[in-house]
């Protein structure tokens, strides 16, 4: 299997574990509209700890990818997927993060094509 179908089956089983019921097809093309950074251990998690990368998340996917308008409701739903994940979990996966974030708002349609 290539790296890109491991990763794929990562994320499957991440979330089934976390019992979030999901779109295979959306998640593969979030995962595809993350490129490289996927494969890089650092760049793959999100460090939910860190203000200034919750704050890179909303501002270079929220604001920029998905179009929202900066908005508080941006922070709570970074907040929310937080919780989803647990604060004793590590494993915040970038692709998951941003597949989370991206059913929240309803903006689906970003990744149709």
């Amino acid at each position: 299997m290539s790296q890109f179908t491991d990763l794929m089956e990562l994320y499957k089983a991440e979330m089934v574990k976390l019992d979030m019921p999901f779109d295979e097809a959306l998640l593969e093309k979030v995962a595809k509209g993350l490129g490289p950074s996927i494969y890089n251990v650092d760049s793959s998690l999100v460090a939910s700890s860190d203000k200034e990368e919750l704050q890179r998340v909303n501002d270079n996917y929220l604001i920029k990818k998905l179009g929202l308008p900066q908005a508080p409701a941006n922070a709570e739903a970074i907040s929310e997927v937080v919780a989803k994940f647990g604060s004793g979990n590590r494993n915040k996966y970038r692709v998951i993060f941003y597949y989370l974030l991206c059913v929240k708002f309803g903006k689906e349609s970003v990744y149709a094509g």
